[in-house]
């Protein structure tokens, strides 16, 4: 094929524009990034967390935040284009860099969460929080000598005082005091009786009586539907390899509705409690699992939430949003009032099921947002399904104003929250919701104020430490109002951990650290 020269003099100036082209592309990113970096004082800049501290807080998805701030150290409110990049350096057992997925969420107000995910042990870990200058932030770089071990080791430590020391967890937790006070010097074979002849042939409720000892786990199931019994054994495989649990036994309600009768109370552990029951709250297995499973097979937990939202608050849409199913009389309720008041509300059904004759009067079924997208819009409704709406904790983390209905269901966190300090309150009938929702538009300022207030709550008392912290607690708590031997009880199996190709190395090290330190 033959190529004339006035071919080739064209296509080298086409090379040639390309190459100045791309000369400035690159160098208008460099001068960005450089400019990015002078607006805000990287030595300054706050970095904290437990994904700092690596070698004792272990979990699927390690964490930390960063706030930058200015030369003042004054907090930067302004979104930052990628002001920093994470680096994290290390060695496997086979002497290459570690296998670790790092993500960082820009909450777009100048602060950001780091986390990164380990699938194999790391030696000489390090995090290097650098700018575009590669200056280190904050504390820059972070040097561990100690091993780093992904979720999926089991290297429990033997104290479980010195595992809620080293995680940093409350020194106690009103709810679980609260729920356990019934409950003294407990004789489980008694209690086993009673589960046993009101649960084994029941077609409306499930339990699972669940057994540990020596840090291994067992079970028996009773009644029709126990597969969420996954959930339990989920929290319960991932706690046993962290600490060496107490020698327990429990009994776990694996439906919604909380079960212990407060005339004759029973020591169910369950993930929703009531004003009219007695039973003993755990984080609901939603929240949970979005633990297990971050940076995993979920995409909605505490940490994404707060990365992903597009607007800030003056950009918002002032109207109440609100998705869901008909699980309930008033969220039928809340159609007909937001029909009633469209500029004040944007709120459909999902799906029908407990209400199908209805769907003509309340639907059509609408299609299903993103949950990200929910916090386009000032604010959210928080409201009972056929329980608690599992749901509360991320609107909370989100930064929306979050109106949530009363109701006599509760989560494990909802005795800490204060109305029109976290959330503003409505009635159960929904008959004052209007009214709040026009105070919330009057009262702009106060209104942002207590949205703040909600995800500083959800900082501070729901992410994932938090979470396993609870557990912990709780379980510990119990064993030492059980009055009765620990034993494994007919019928009963083993819950087997998960498989794995991880090397493990048998934790060495792990356990030289903890026992240096007890």
């Amino acid at each position: 094929m033959f190529i004339s020269l006035g071919h080739c003099l064209h296509l080298a100036m086409i090379f040639k524009e390309f190459k100045v082209f791309f000369v400035i592309f690159f160098f208008n990113i460099y001068l960005v990034n450089y400019i990015t970096a002078l607006l805000f004082n990287e030595r300054q800049s706050k970095v904290w967390g437990p994904g700092l501290n690596p070698v004792k807080i272990i979990s699927p998805a390690r964490y930390f935040f960063v706030q930058l701030v200015d030369d003042n150290a004054k907090k930067i409110k302004n979104q930052l284009k990628d002001p920093f990049k994470v680096r994290i350096n290390g060695h496997s057992i086979k002497r290459h860099q570690c296998r670790v997925w790092t993500n960082i969420l820009d909450k777009k107000d100048g602060s950001f969460i780091v986390r990164y995910k380990l699938y194999e042990i790391c030696y000489d870990f390090e995090i290097e929080i650098l700018t575009s200058r590669n200056t280190h932030v904050g504390g820059s770089p972070y040097k561990f000598q100690d091993p780093v071990y992904p979720d999926e080791c089991f290297c429990p430590i033997s104290s479980v005082p010195q595992w809620l020391k080293d995680n940093e967890c409350n020194s106690e937790y009103a709810q679980v005091l609260k729920d356990l006070q019934s409950f003294k010097n407990v004789n489980l074979d008694e209690i086993h009786k009673v589960v046993v002849k009101k649960f084994e042939n029941s077609r409306s409720a499930s339990i699972c009586n669940y057994v540990v000892l020596n840090n291994q786990i067992y079970r028996k199931c009773y009644g029709e539907h126990v597969g969420f019994k996954m959930f339990m054994d989920a929290i319960l495989l991932s706690l046993s390899r962290k600490v060496s649990l107490p020698d327990i036994e429990l009994f776990v309600n694996l439906g919604d509705w909380p079960l212990s009768n407060k005339n004759t109370p029973i020591p169910l552990f369950s993930w929703c409690g009531s004003n009219s029951t007695q039973d003993i709250v755990m984080p609901t297995y939603d929240l949970t699992e979005s633990v297990l499973e971050n940076m995993g097979r979920v995409s909605l937990d505490m940490l994404s939430v707060q990365g992903n939202i597009d607007l800030k608050w003056e950009s918002k849409i002032p109207k109440a949003f609100w998705r869901g199913r008909d699980s309930s009389k008033e969220r039928l309720k809340l159609i007909k009032i937001a029909r009633a008041h469209p500029q004040l509300f944007n709120a459909s059904l999902t799906n029908f099921f407990f209400f199908r004759d209805l769907e003509r009067q309340y639907g059509p079924k609408d299609k299903l947002v993103s949950f990200f997208k929910f916090f386009d819009y000032k604010y959210q409704i928080n409201m009972d399904g056929t329980v608690a709406a599992y749901r509360f904790p991320y609107l909370l983390a989100g930064d929306s104003l979050v109106f949530k209905q009363d109701s006599e269901y509760y989560e494990h966190f909802y005795s800490d929250l204060k109305p029109w300090k976290h959330y503003i309150p409505f009635n159960s009938d929904l008959s004052n919701l209007v009214e709040r929702i026009k105070w919330a538009i009057d009262h702009d300022k106060e209104a942002k104020r207590i949205a703040v207030g909600g995800q500083t709550f959800a900082r501070n008392n729901l992410m994932p430490q938090d979470i396993f912290c609870y557990h912990v607690y709780l379980l510990n708590e119990w064993s030492k109002r059980i009055g009765s031997d620990i034993k494994l009880r007919d019928g009963m199996e083993p819950v087997i951990q998960p498989s794995h190709n991880i090397d493990c190395n048998d934790c060495e090290g792990v356990f030289d650290v903890v026992k240096d330190e007890l």
